[in-house]
């Protein structure tokens, strides 16, 4: 049976404070929506129906080229109201999965279970979870065989039935064969004067349909978010998740509350990665790596044994086995460092190949640059890589040794086991195996003043 979601996204989400609409407020660096819309994804639905409302426009735009299908619901009239202005755009038959674009920490595994008890003999099936603290929650009330007979509002509660834990998260799939008929039957008839889309369970319990709710083991996977102490939560929850998934992979992690993991990580045997690290994207760490305190890893691979030192950022890029990179080392996208290499204290590399065993060690910047292995880089030089116009290539072959505060004005080629005199400006290709220097005449003027502030 194929499978339609549909996400709740029209809030305006006012105690955000916020002019931006609360569903593209960000946690682990992208917004709560997209999060959703990843794990949907992962369900291989037929479509995926986003119902957008308050700055519409906002949210479109961060989740555009996505194949989603937008749906405006232009009046707050309640959530079932929301799925009800989906139906021209649903395909005809299948099942409904509907999910909240503010709830962005739910995993495939859970909504799989949904789906698939849902598809056992059942019309609708909710997600519900036993609440640590059930107030303001909807109540889940089942009969003597297990099967769901209403769900109760906590003002509507019985003493008795404020005791059940079992609280409903909103979530909730509907057999696609009798979706249309439940839905038509929803009224505002209530104080609020709001269609609801969990009357769908009463009308489903009156025409003696099965009712069944899978419970969710982890309540912070149903948590949702209205105002930033509720995103601060979330973004914690999410955070400590990522630390533990790593810690389970043997990564010992310096301290779990002090990690941000905004992506997928892969990491290796006796890796160590100390506090306050941000690691984006794709990152792939090899056995034995250690990472200090205070770096940023991006959409980046760190070969085996490399240590990368305090305060480094790393973008884009693939470091070799035995690195020994920073401290405060800024390495930019498409560079490339073979094994053995070194990276010093505040250097930064841009779209490079370092050699094997060659070093940049302090104060330099190395730009469009291919370097050859044994190469050794003194403090202070640069490569002029721009001219203004266009980006040109320097070519340092093997065994090269360059004297400090040197510059190499692109397009340039350092030919084997040169050395250059400190202090040079080289504008044309070097020689192989020569001294190849620059210098202006040392002069002196007599009588020359020092210019002074007038008092």
């Amino acid at each position: 049976m194929s499978l339609s979601i549909i996400i709740l996204a029209a809030g305006k989400g006012s105690r955000m404070k916020s002019n931006k609409p609360k569903v593209i407020h960000q946690v682990a660096g992208k917004p709560m929506l997209q999060h959703v819309v990843d794990t949907s994804k992962l369900l291989n639905p037929e479509q995926i129906i986003v119902v957008i409302g308050h700055e519409s426009e906002q949210v479109k735009e961060s989740m555009q080229g996505q194949g989603l299908i937008f749906v405006e619901q232009t009046e707050q009239l309640g959530t079932g109201h929301a799925v009800v202005q989906c139906h021209d755009e649903l395909n005809t038959g299948n099942d409904i999965l509907v999910l909240y674009g503010d709830v962005p920490l739910i995993k495939e595994t859970t909504l799989s279970a949904l789906i698939a008890k849902g598809r056992q003999n059942n019309v609708v099936c909710l997600l519900s979870f036993d609440a640590i603290d059930p107030t303001g929650y909807g109540r889940i009330v089942r009969d003597n065989e297990g099967l769901v007979t209403a769900i109760v509002e906590e003002k509507d509660a019985s003493e008795d039935i404020r005791q059940i834990k079992e609280s409903n998260s909103g979530i909730l799939y509907i057999k696609g064969t009798e979706y249309r008929e439940l839905l038509a039957e929803l009224d505002a008839d209530n104080a609020q004067q709001e269609y609801y889309l969990t009357d769908v369970v009463k009308h489903a319990v009156a025409r003696n349909h099965n009712v069944d709710a899978v419970i969710c083991t982890d309540e912070s996977e149903v948590l949702g978010v209205n105002n930033q102490q509720q995103l601060a939560e979330v973004e914690s929850i999410y955070r400590l998740s990522g630390a533990n998934q790593l810690m389970t992979q043997g990564v010992k992690i310096v301290d779990p509350q002090r990690i941000d993991i905004r992506g997928t990580v892969k990491a290796g045997h006796d890796v160590i990665i100390d506090i306050n690290c941000l690691l984006e994207g794709t990152v792939e760490l090899g056995d034995g790596v250690e990472i200090g305190a205070n770096c940023v890893l991006k959409d980046c691979k760190i070969g085996k044994n490399t240590k990368i030192q305090p305060m480094c950022i790393i973008d884009q890029s693939d470091i070799g086995e035995n690195n020994d990179i920073g401290p405060f080392a800024r390495i930019r996208p498409e560079t490339k460092t073979h094994n053995k290499a070194k990276i010093g204290n505040f250097v930064e590399i841009k779209k490079s190949t370092i050699g094997e065993g060659s070093k940049v060690n302090h104060l330099s910047y190395i730009g469009d640059t291919e370097m050859g292995a044994s190469v050794n880089i003194g403090a202070g030089t640069i490569t002029c890589n721009y001219d203004g116009a266009y980006k040109h290539k320097t070519i340092i072959e093997d065994d090269v040794f360059i004297g400090s505060d040197t510059q190499l004005v692109a397009p340039v080629l350092i030919s084997k086991s040169t050395t250059i005199g400190a202090g040079s400006t080289i504008t044309k290709d070097t020689p192989e195996g020569q001294l190849s220097f620059s210098r202006a005449k040392q002069i002196s003027i007599t009588g020359w003043a020092r210019p002074r502030k007038n008092k």
